[in-house]
């Protein structure tokens, strides 16, 4: 059966079984689910729970979706072989060996690899926890039923357990009814690593190590724990007041209990089931020491002994066990300090599973010791004691209140404006005196500077007591300046996170500046030249690893320039940050801020790295995952296996063949015509976000207020609290602009961009943009990515947005605009791609849209019905605005 028949064979199966449980539930709402519209003046109830089971059937559809996809993939893996399939390991390492890379050169970058997915907290995820659960249940059952081996009876009993699924997730509060708290955002994040991502990241080490094996037989190969997951939750304490130390501390610790826990779960297993005798095997005396000295540690050797006797490797397990559960009782006390009975840290739990496959191995139990062992091996190295890497995230402004009241506990006169010499000055010189000359940090016992050096004596306890590889990295957004960075280093120093005690030599925590704006990724370069010329910097960087993590930002470039003109600047800063790391001779890292919408970021992961500037990446990448993009990728095990490995393939398939791609190649021509192209689409771009009107709008055309009653994230939608569209979170900016069909983060300035090329280049213009069409992987990425946005736009939906504006003139003005810009970009998109109808190059994605969009056409004509009555005062609108809200993000499947 082909995917699109069995897609659709599902689909059928689930909305079928939605429609039983709204004829029994709901039966006035039956007709809605069969495509009939919702009665004009509908009560308020009614229509909220019609947005409720169309969103539900959203969800459905997505769930049958991605059980089509998996099965897909494998239908593919069987019929053509695993090197064949696109995203594998297997398929990049064989194409390496075929292409006569050699060894020596894979074993090289294979050493370095470092992947790590970071999981934020941003506000993007319209489903509660209790819903993704339901959600994975019926995943499973649809899994189950491809099997052939059921009997009529069995499959009809499988059925069965769907609809009750349905039923319960029918019955559930869809809505959040006040904004979670950090810890039940860390509890969600926890959800994804609990149900699929502890057991998936072992698969991927030996995925990688059998690829290498079948492509260079007989050469050796250390695969390291490469695929490690980092956090925002509880760390991340920009613009969000509830991220305070004892939050962060609150998450450390449950982050700590949760591998722990896990741990412990999987040895118990291993207890079980390693029931070999001496008697049977051989015993090498080398196990026969490690063993020993277990039991002697133990203290109660003789009776674990006695309890499993000749089963040496239960008596091993018995032990590890014991100092185990030490380690978790303390950590759910809160106690960091180790005693004797605990590991001190993950290092120890590592080796002695390391002692036990060597004893296995020994006693020619190799296979059970690759089975069982081995993963849990990998789990403890890739997870530790802390589960993720948690990055701590401030902002430039938050710091350097901070350095202002550590200056005033010196002099009473004014610091110096930051921007200026002596300020940077002042820095430099309390860097490089040695701390014991120096009196102690002696900030105000309350308010924000005294959290702000509490902050970084937590990351110092943090690290010294709980796992040294529990905190990643600091991020420093809105990094404007060297000084910014210099002042994170002396709280840094102040804190006790340099190498020596005078804390004069090198620090040891990662310190990564984001550059966001188009103005900071345009300064980006220089900033980290002249910060690495600092010799304090360059020991540090040397210290931690030898390569400088440098983030860039994807959401707030793009809301500051627009779609075009972001990735264009992207791809310098990484291009000349990346040529600039070889004249340093410190190779420079990217971690990429990205979010689930296009404008964010978001784009189908292979092509997305396959894009990157070449040379960039060299085996190591950071990207944030958020919201809706998390519960995609990671909520189902086969699904979570599948993009974990495509991600990490990507990587590696890059950092082997981006310098040899002609596709990658700068050219001077291309450069000069994206420089052009971005100019103009910027000034377009900025023509309209700079439109005194603009905000108003914005406000009254769109969901823009109401979203935030969603109660999706802990954090504000502003930063600082100020009512401007500068302040504004780049997230609510797009949320609000795919509820009303503008789509404008996506698209916007782009058609003017290409148009103006068009009219002052002539024919000549045209083929040029024909051949980067063709040959420039990051020209072809904008404009497919542009072309699928246009598709989602529909202006005649927009404008009953924009009827809710009661100032005639400035909403003729502003949708004029929009609508202008729109034709303008799709003809020149039409005319460029040589096709006369939006994304019909891409069937897939035209399928998808088209089985949404009569349903969210309606919902969202009878949205802006909803918002009219909300802002009427009828409160009872609210719950039904609020649906159609998560039934819009559903059905496009992003919200930011």
């Amino acid at each position: 059966m082909s995917q699109p028949d069995y897609l659709q064979r599902t689909a059928d199966l689930l909305h079928d079984c939605l429609l039983d449980v709204i004829r029994a539930h709901d039966p006035d709402i039956e007709h809605v689910l069969r495509g009939e519209p919702i009665p004009a003046g509908a009560p308020a109830d009614l229509v909220g729970r019609a947005m409720q089971a169309q969103g539900t059937w959203f969800q459905l559809l997505s769930i049958a979706e991605q059980n089509a996809a998996m099965r897909q993939r494998r239908q593919s893996e069987v019929e053509r072989g695993l090197e064949q399939v696109r995203g594998t390991f297997a398929q990049v390492i064989a194409a390496a060996a075929a292409a006569g890379v050699p060894a020596e050169q894979v074993r090289a970058l294979v050493s370095a690899l470092r992947v790590r997915p970071v999981i934020t907290a941003h506000p993007t995820e319209a489903k509660r926890v209790t819903v993704l659960e339901k959600h994975r249940r019926i995943y499973r059952r649809l899994v189950d039923l491809e099997a052939p081996r059921w009997t009529p009876r069995e499959r009809s009993a499988l059925i069965d357990t769907i609809r009750a699924e349905i039923e319960l997730l029918w019955l559930s509060g869809e809505l959040r009814l006040e904004k979670p708290t950090v810890e039940q955002e860390l509890a969600w994040g926890l959800y994804f690593v609990n149900e699929n991502l502890f057991g998936i990241v072992p698969d991927l080490v030996d995925k990688l190590e059998q690829a290498l094996g079948r492509a260079y037989p007989g050469e050796p190969f250390e695969v390291p724990p490469f695929f490690q997951l980092g956090c925002w939750i509880g760390g991340d304490r920009d613009g969000n007041p509830f991220v305070t130390n004892d939050a962060t501390r609150r998450t450390l610790c449950e982050t700590r209990v949760a591998s722990l826990r896990r741990y412990r779960a999987r040895l118990a297993e291993l207890l079980g089931a390693l029931s070999i005798t001496e008697r049977a095997a051989l015993i090498s005396p080398a196990f026969r020491e490690a063993l020993a000295c277990q039991l002697e540690r133990s203290g109660q050797g003789e009776a674990i002994a006695r309890r499993n006797p000749g089963e040496v490797f239960r008596q091993f397990l018995t032990c590890v066990l014991r100092r185990l559960d030490a380690t978790l009782v303390r950590a759910e006390r809160g106690e960091s300090a180790p005693e004797v009975a605990a590991y001190a840290t993950a290092d120890d739990l590592i080796a002695d599973l390391r002692a036990l496959e060597a004893g296995l191995g020994d006693a020619r139990c190799a296979t059970a010791a690759g089975l069982l062992v081995r993963p849990v091996r990998r789990e403890v190295a890739a997870f530790r004691f802390s589960t993720f890497r948690l990055d701590i995230r401030e902002n430039s402004t938050r710091v350097n209140e901070a350095l202002r009241a550590l200056w005033h506990t010196r002099s009473p006169a004014e610091p110096p404006p930051l921007e200026s010499p002596e300020w940077r000055t002042w820095l430099q010189a309390e860097l490089v005196r040695p701390l014991d000359a120096v009196a102690a940090l002696d900030l105000p016992a309350e308010g924000g500077a005294a959290e702000t050096a509490g902050m970084f004596r937590l990351i110092r306890d943090t690290r010294e007591r709980l796992d040294r590889e529990a905190i990643g990295s600091f991020v420093l957004s809105m990094t404007h300046s060297v000084a910014d960075l210099l002042g994170v280093y002396l709280f840094a120093k102040r804190a006790g996170l340099f190498a020596d005690a005078a804390g004069t030599e090198s620090c040891t925590l990662p310190i990564v500046p984001l550059f966001e704006s188009i103005d900071d990724l345009r300064r980006a370069p220089d900033i980290v030249r002249e910060l690495l010329q600092i010799p304090l910097v360059r020991r540090s960087v040397r210290g931690q690893g030898g390569v400088f993590e440098v983030m860039i930002g994807y959401s707030d470039s793009n809301k500051d320039g627009g779609f075009l003109s972001s990735n264009w600047e992207l791809a310098k800063a990484q291009l000349k940050l990346t040529r600039l790391g070889g004249e340093c001779g410190i190779p420079v890292a990217f971690f990429h801020g990205r979010g689930g919408s296009v404008s964010r970021g978001g784009a189908p992961t292979g092509r997305a790295i396959a894009a990157q500037p070449a040379g960039s990446i060299r085996g190591r990448l950071r990207l944030t995952e958020q919201g809706e993009v998390v519960s995609f990728k990671y909520a189902n095990r086969g699904t979570a296996a599948y993009q974990a490995e495509l991600l990490a393939a990507s990587v590696l398939e890059h950092s082997l063949t981006s310098e040899r791609e002609q596709a990658l190649v700068p050219t001077a021509e291309f450069d000069e015509a994206m420089e052009a192209l971005s100019g103009a689409a910027h000034a377009a771009y900025r023509r309209l976000v700079d439109h005194p009107g603009l905000v108003a709008y914005f406000q009254a055309a769109s969901p823009l207020e109401e979203i935030a009653l969603l109660n999706l994230g802990s954090r504000p939608a502003r930063r600082f609290g100020a009512r401007t569209l500068a302040d504004l979170r780049s997230i609510p900016w797009v949320f609000a602009w795919t509820q009303n069909r503008h789509f404008i983060p996506g698209w916007y300035g782009v058609g003017t961009g290409l148009a103006t090329f068009l009219e002052v280049r002539g024919s000549r213009g045209e083929a040029l943009l024909q051949r980067m069409f063709n040959d420039s992987r990051l020209f072809r990425l904008i404009v497919d990515e542009v072309e699928k946005t246009l598709a989602y736009v529909d202006l005649d939906i927009a404008r009953e947005y924009a009827a809710l504006l009661p100032d005639d003139w400035l909403r003729a003005e502003i949708f004029s605009l929009v609508a202008d810009e729109y034709h303008r970009t799709a003809d020149v998109i039409r005319r460029l791609v040589g096709s006369g109808e939006l994304a019909r190059r891409f069937p897939q994605f035209r399928r998808r849209l088209e089985s949404r969009l009569p349903v969210l056409n309606q919902v969202s004509r009878q949205q802006v019905e909803l918002l009219r009555r909300y802002r009427a005062g009828q409160e009872d609108a609210r719950p039904a605005l609020l649906l159609s809200i998560n039934c819009i993000a559903a059905g496009f499947g992003t919200t930011g």
